[in-house]
């Protein structure tokens, strides 16, 4: 089979106009303010023509009123471009980052529109605040304060062990929730920095401080009675600089002397909820002239951590989802259905006399018309209002809940859905990915993830929002990395957390099953969850093009291989010990999930070879030539022992005879030649006689399509695909379900929920398969580091008649799509970003290079009958554009 390629005119250069757009720092935030002094800088060119590249850029750096230095660079290089100026940023001062661009002609576009940016860093040992405490949990804060004359710029630093906000005058100095978000307590806390000089005032001014204990005292382990983590009071520190227009500067800060109350708080907790008392609430406390001489003094208290500048994004009130309906459940409540399952809390309207009580309950299914509570365990996920009989909207602060439906008890005359909304919360990201199909059961499934992903992202990748766990198992994050760093820019978030995993594993030297680690102690090495510790690096790099997270954690990534290795010893075969396996196969029974029909060790040992490789590669973007020497012989020695020891060559098939071994086989390289076609032969013999139902958990399932589509098998991955009955990936889409669930058979087909202890409907890792759908079905991938090469190469399946994938790359937004037309034949339209180019693999032909732009091309029925349908075997023939 052959196939010609005629260029298009799109395909020829044209002459183009460009613009600089998208200039950042570091990752992105929706501030202004970037924890380093000296932060890299992105941007992004648009081009009318095509086959744009650049050949140079301008840097300049602005203050208030004149441009301080400008930097000629030469060359394409347009991310996380290390610091080009002599100046640092200023702590504090804004400062304004511009650039513009020559192409290939050495013609200059205008400057960009000016960037602010601010450095949140403090210079080593300013950090004087106190931390203060209340001594009984949740508790607000209050310092008055006159200033002194006209502020010039007032700068608000603050960190939490526990969850706070901080109002200026009763008004809160930002929209952030939940803030600073889960961190390793001990080892690490970020803090918030804030512009508040709008909110200062001539005169008498107050800070308040509403603060409650968050993950910081939250008792884990499912237990009321297991002690907390981290501890049983929270604590707050404030520095808050003033600086004059006199050019004089003053520091408020945290310590004894600040008063603290207990507010109307009566109690909070991120599993059990929220209980508000309105009865109890200071009324204009956070206000000047508010009376609190009965107020005690704040405890001061001591930190291990000394305070450093956020990474991640904040944490906000993304959307307001309405009730879609209601109906009045067998026992008599009234249970809203906000048609979403989603992470965050109720706001409710209440008109009501005094001392009512509303009861809030929340749940991600029913069960019977009732709401199902059994898979919340210990998480009673319950808010509780006492009113105070003036008419307001209430929301709970402090805590948050994973639900689909609720109801609320206590109302007189009944709950109005229209007085009740619910509001998403998660970590503020830009989407990045959208997918679309011609099937929409495959559609939907691609936006479960999204919003399993949304509801998971919470300060730090969890596995679940809505039972007594929500914590950050490695494993969840290992396998899903690549779909979240497809679905949103998720560069800033994940760095975050890879420095708490970093700093755990260095001070208990492993890497831990969850992070932050609630046990905080060493854990055995465990594959597939520790491999967290190389994989999420290596993504990052390879989706953004971010080879400063690779340098930040590549001792975290040579120590995980090291400990594998003393683990392994010289057989290089990594047995015994504990090993979650390939989690939640779906033959495994509803007790024992880590009951898998592929041997753990056989997992093990094949990511070992994985890690070992990934950190011979991280070497080499290093340019630490030695290391990747050792590690990729590494590599190869555990591929070879896994083959001669799981692999019957003379059978063509894994000894184990489980789908996730060949998987780990095909997608992992640990087979070539004719063992990797006969063990993709076996793969597929496996699902036909399971009618093409998952046979994987969650190691295997991220792996499963690729296999079959690595190894040519399109039609078994399509049967694969669509499958609807259980187990499978539409099933859950079948059953109604709004996101990913944890098991195959959360709900079974009578409504009813799997009888097992452990049992989610937010699970995003079964969901992995997202990424696939990305960049195999519709064929738009990264082929070199953040896309500076994109790979083209749709695969159209049996079943579906279009796709399309859209990602806004570091670059800019690149696009691939596929449609069959009315004639037979397939049409294929990509766009590519300026300063970018893309190899084109399209079905029957040879591969080949484009430039930026906008391409199309159409493959003809190599039978030259286009009216008679073609299966997708036999789309080859001539490609004309």
């Amino acid at each position: 089979m052959s196939m010609s390629v005629t260029p298009s005119v799109s395909q020829a250069r044209i002459p183009s106009t460009h613009a600089v757009t998208g200039v950042r720092t570091e990752h992105a935030d929706p501030t202004c303010w970037v924890a380093t002094s000296r932060p890299r800088v992105s941007w992004r060119s648009v081009a009318t023509g095509s086959d744009w590249t650049q050949s140079a850029a301008d840097v300049r750096l602005v203050g208030d009123d004149a441009v301080i230095e400008t930097v000629r660079l030469e060359g394409p290089a347009s991310i996380f471009v290390a610091w080009p100026f002599a100046h640092a940023l200023p702590e504090r001062e804004a400062r304004w980052i511009q650039v513009r661009t020559a192409d290939a002609d050495g013609i200059w576009s205008d400057w960009s529109v000016p960037l602010e940016a601010r450095s949140a860093a403090l210079e080593l040992g300013r950090w004087q605040a106190n931390p203060i405490a209340s001594g009984t949990g949740a508790g607000i804060f209050r310092r008055e304060l006159a200033l002194r004359g006209p502020v010039r710029r007032a700068t608000l630093y603050a960190a939490a062990q526990g969850v706070y906000q901080v109002s200026i005058n009763g008004v809160d100095v930002d929209d952030h929730v939940l803030k600073p978000g889960w961190s390793s307590y001990d080892l690490r806390l970020p803090y918030e920095t804030t512009d508040v000089t709008p909110l200062m005032a001539a005169g008498a001014n107050v800070i308040g401080i509403r603060l409650a204990g968050g993950w910081y005292s939250e008792r884990y382990n499912r237990h009321a009675h297991d002690e907390p983590t981290w501890g049983d009071t929270p604590s707050v520190a404030c520095l808050l600089v003033v600086e004059y227009e006199d050019g004089t500067s003053e520091d408020i800060v945290t310590d004894g002397s600040w008063r603290t109350s207990h507010g109307e708080i009566v109690h909070t907790g991120i599993y059990v909820g929220e209980s508000v008392d309105a009865r109890l609430e200071p009324h204009g406390w956070p206000s000047p002239g508010f009376d609190d001489a009965d107020w005690i003094f704040a405890v001061e208290t001591e930190w291990q951590a000394t305070p450093t500048p956020r990474i991640g994004p904040p944490v906000r009130a993304i959307e307001e989802l309405p009730a879609v309906s209601a109906h009045v459940s067998p026992a008599g409540a009234t249970i809203l259905d906000f048609g979403q399952n989603i992470a965050g809390r109720l706001r409710v309207r209440v008109r009501a006399p005094r001392d009512t009580v509303l009861t809030l309950q929340h749940a991600e299914v029913l069960e019977h018309g009732e709401l199902a509570l059994r898979p919340l365990r210990a998480a009673t996920a319950t808010d509780t209002y006492v009113h105070d009989g003036v008419d307001r909207v209430w929301e709970p602060e402090f805590t948050f809940h994973g639900f689909r439906y609720a109801s609320i008890d206590g109302l007189p005359g009944g709950t109005n859905p229209a007085d009740v909304t619910a509001v998403v919360l998660h970590s503020e990201m830009t989407r990045t990915g959208w997918f679309d199909c011609s099937e929409p059961l495959v559609t939907k499934l691609h936006e479960n993830v999204v919003w399993s992903m949304r509801d998971n992202f919470l300060h730090l990748p969890t596995d679940c929002p809505q039972r007594d766990e929500r914590q950050g198992w490695t494993g969840d994050i290992q396998v899903f990395a690549p779909t979240a760093a497809t679905l949103f820019d998720v560069g800033g978030f994940l760095a975050s957390w890879l420095t708490d995993l970093r700093l755990e594993q260095e001070e208990r030297g492993t890497v831990s099953f969850i992070v932050p680690d609630i046990v905080k102690r060493p854990r055995p090495p465990a594959a597939a969850w520790g491999d967290a510790a190389t994989v999420v690096p290596s993504v990052l790099y390879e989706r953004l093009g971010d080879a400063g997270v690779l340098a930040d954690q590549f001792e975290s990534m040579k120590g995980w291989v090291e400990q594998i290795r003393a683990a392994a010893g010289e057989s290089r075969l990594w047995r015994g010990g504990f090993q979650f396996g390939d989690w939640l196969d779906p033959d495994s029974p509803p007790d024992d999930p880590s009951a898998a029909k592929v041997p753990a060790e056989i997992v093990a040992t094949a990511y070992y070879a994985k890690s070992a490789g990934l950190v011979a590669r991280a070497a080499r973007t290093l340019g630490d030539e030695a290391s990747e020497r050792h590690y990729a012989a590494l590599a190869e020695e555990v591929r070879s022992a896994w083959t001669d020891e799981y692999v019957d060559a003379a059978a063509g098939r894994v000894r184990s005879d489980a789908a996730t071994a060949y998987a780990l086989a095909i997608v992992f390289d640990l087979v070539q030649g004719d063992e990797r076609v006969a063990l993709a032969q076996r793969l597929v013999e496996l699902l036909d006689e399971s009618d093409y139902r998952v046979l994987t958990g969650f190691v295997g399932t991220p792996l499963l399509a690729d296999a079959l589509t690595s190894t040519g098998h399109d039609d078994a991955a399509a049967r694969l695909l669509l499958q609807t009955e259980c187990p499978s990936w539409l099933y859950p889409v079948r059953m109604g379900a709004t996101t990913v669930w944890e098991r195959w058979d959360s709900m079974l087909p009578d409504g009813t929920i799997n009888p097992g202890e452990m049992t989610s409907f937010n699970h995003y890792a079964l969901g992995a398969v997202a990424d696939w759908l990305h960049r195999v079905v519709a064929g738009l991938s990264a082929d070199a580091p953040g896309y500076s090469r994109i790979r083209v190469a749709p695969r159209p399946l049996a079943g579906l008649h279009r796709a399309t994938s859209v990602i806004d790359t570091p670059y800019g937004s690149a696009s691939v799509g596929w449609a069959e037309t009315p004639d037979g034949s397939l049409r294929v339209e990509a766009e590519v970003p300026a300063n970018t180019t893309a190899v084109v693999d399209l079905p029957g032909a040879d591969e080949f290079a484009v430039g930026s732009g906008r391409h199309s091309w159409t493959i003809v029925d190599a039978r030259g009958d286009p009216a008679e349908p073609i299966g997708v075997a036999d789309r080859v023939g001539n490609l004309s554009s």
